[in-house]
């Protein structure tokens, strides 16, 4: 088989292994673009999906956003180390120090001590401007800069910022300031210009095992901006393979080559993380069989997008997959297999110590953040880790929102360590590690980059 039909081969078994209904997959290598795709957009009204079917990006949109904002700093119009009340003065915390301490950095790189979103915020008019109106009620995880939480919040507030620097609508100001002069000719805001075009459309499994489509169709309603900097572009395979040349490039006269390379350069370093070692400006740092590579993935209703580049060997992969759980993991699949059949490259994966009962029950409890809740039990022979969306924010909610994360092992990495890995359902593989005070006491749990504050 030649490379076109390896990769179809592939792609078609692993959308069957994991029940994706459609999945796109494009690989960068040697210059050459390599497309394949297996599937359907929808199980009710099924078309074939393709490299230029669109799919919500969700947090991979924080890669455009992050690269409008260097524009502007380019165009010397923003400073990374500017307070961010310099650009939105209105803007009001729960701690009126860090809201003056708070820089446009520590929001690119997660450091801002900001929660990780604001459900709800944007109930007005669906504004930036509503929301970063009420983030006055968003708790704040810690002191500006002292640590790395990954927040969404931190991006919507990102994007007033370019609302108020260029005068425009956020949407407007991206596509004039990156979506055009790079050519993302097909990536959208607009739900009137997706539907136009073939699109994915997002499936969560019931109870029962079937499969349903996802609404609202991104994470959030059509009417609510709000979340457009942080997970609000639509795309597809073609133009993120575009995006990554971009990436890979010298700034294409967008970007000056100095800025655009700075921003794979370690800003924070993380521990324990399943999005790598360190961030850089919003892209996630780690090294994977000796070769750096820089990288950013999304999640939304029943949707699942990654996106990995290896800036030293000019090679790129992206996937995308309409399935949850079980696209997050059909997407590692896929970026695995690429690293190893095109580079050679493995990551290797790590194996948890053996059930330590004492330990367990050290951790054993209930973790929270603004939205979301970590349930950590143990039966004495092994520890679990269920996640899901607040109740009380379930319950109120008008529209359908994603199914919860079942109860799944996991295990330490090490006998006198914090460090976990989850090894089963859909977040297998997953890195974290437990917060202690000064005296010992477990006081939080880290996953997927948030910080989950101890409650019970």
């Amino acid at each position: 088989m030649n490379q076109h039909e390896q990769l179809a081969a592939f792609v078609a078994a692993t959308a069957e292994e994991f029940g994706v209904p459609g999945l796109s997959v494009g690989i960068l290598t040697d210059g050459q673009e390599l497309t394949a795709a297996h599937g359907v957009t929808s199980v009710d009204n099924p078309l074939p999906v393709t490299a230029d079917t669109l799919y919500p990006l969700a947090s991979v949109s924080k890669t455009v956003t992050a690269t409008a904002v260097m524009r502007l700093v380019a165009q010397g119009r923003v400073e990374l180390d500017a307070p961010v009340r310099r650009y939105v003065p209105e803007l009001r915390l729960a701690d009126e120090t860090a809201a003056e301490r708070i820089t446009v950095l520590t929001l690119l790189n997660h450091t801002a001590g900001l929660d990780w979103n604001l459900v709800g915020a944007a109930a007005g008019d669906g504004s930036l401007a509503s929301f970063v109106a009420a983030m006055a009620e968003l708790p704040l995880i810690a002191e500006p800069g002292a640590r790395a939480s990954y927040s969404q919040a931190g991006y919507n507030l990102l994007g007033l910022v370019i609302e108020k620097v260029t005068g425009l609508p956020f949407e407007k100001a991206v596509a004039e300031l990156v979506l055009e002069p790079v050519g993302l000719r097909n990536s959208f805001f607009d739900t009137d210009d997706i539907m136009v075009r073939r699109f994915a459309v997002g499936h969560n499994r019931g109870e029962d095992g079937e499969l349903r489509p996802a609404t609202p169709w991104r994470a959030f309603r059509s009417d609510d901006r709000a979340n457009n900097p942080g997970g609000g572009l639509v795309s597809s395979v073609s133009d993120l393979l575009r995006w990554a040349r971009f990436h890979l490039g010298t700034g294409d006269g967008v970007l000056p080559a100095e800025l655009l390379r700075g921003m794979r350069e370690q800003t924070v370093e993380l521990r324990a993380s399943s999005f790598g070692d360190g961030i850089g400006i919003c892209w996630f740092l780690r090294e994977v069989g000796g070769a750096r590579t820089i990288g950013h993935g999304g999640s939304g209703n029943g949707q699942f997008t990654e996106l990995l580049i290896v800036p030293e060997r000019n090679f790129a992969v992206v996937s995308l997959a309409n399935v949850g759980p079980d696209g997050y993991n059909a997407n590692q699949r896929v970026v695995a297999w690429a690293l190893e059949h095109y580079l050679g490259l493995v990551e290797e994966q790590p194996e948890p110590v053996a059930h330590d009962e004492a330990k367990a029950r050290e951790v054993a409890g209930r973790y929270e953040n603004d939205a979301m809740v970590v349930d950590v039990a143990t039966d004495g022979s092994g520890l679990t880790l269920a996640v899901g969306i607040k109740p009380e924010i379930r319950a109120a909610a008008d529209e359908e929102m994603p199914a919860d994360y079942e109860p799944a092992a996991f295990g330490f990495l090490a006998e006198d360590g914090d460090e976990y890995v989850i090894t089963e359902g859909g977040l297998t593989g997953q890195r974290g590690y437990f917060s202690r005070d000064a005296g010992g006491a477990v006081t939080g749990v880290d996953l997927a980059g948030r910080l989950f504050t101890r409650s019970a």
